[in-house]
């Protein structure tokens, strides 16, 4: 059992950064592959970044690359997602999860979720 906790979500203008946290605990959590996916209302949930054990290999969905940025504190057992130059279109709640099998940008293989935080940007 993998446990996640996201924190970091906040009502933010257009133009502006945040930082999104997933502590996770459990066993062994630093061995997981992590996500970030994100839901706007009305739309399926969507893989956003995911990030390897090791944080050697990254994936970034393409309407954010460039502006997030997805990397990882196994001592701290965190995961951060790193957004710039946030867009309106960017508003939904994210959610964090662990995977321990599959291919980095797969979204399927995620066993654990957390309870999502959520990020509004306005215009």
């Amino acid at each position: 059992q993998v446990q996640l906790v996201e924190s970091g979500g906040g009502l933010v203008q257009a133009g502006s950064s945040l930082t999104l946290s997933c502590t996770f605990s459990g066993h062994p959590g630093s061995t997981y592959r992590i996500g970030w996916f994100r839901q706007a209302p009305g739309k399926a949930r969507d893989l956003v970044a995911a990030i390897n054990w090791a944080g050697s290999s990254t994936y970034y969905e393409d309407s954010v690359k460039g502006r997030f940025t997805i990397s990882r504190n196994n001592a701290k057992n965190t995961v951060f997602l790193q957004m710039n130059s946030l867009k309106p279109e960017d508003t939904a709640v994210y959610y964090c999860a662990a995977a321990m099998y599959g291919s980095i940008s797969g979204q399927v293989d995620y066993d654990y979720w957390g309870q999502g935080t959520q990020v509004t940007v306005s215009s």
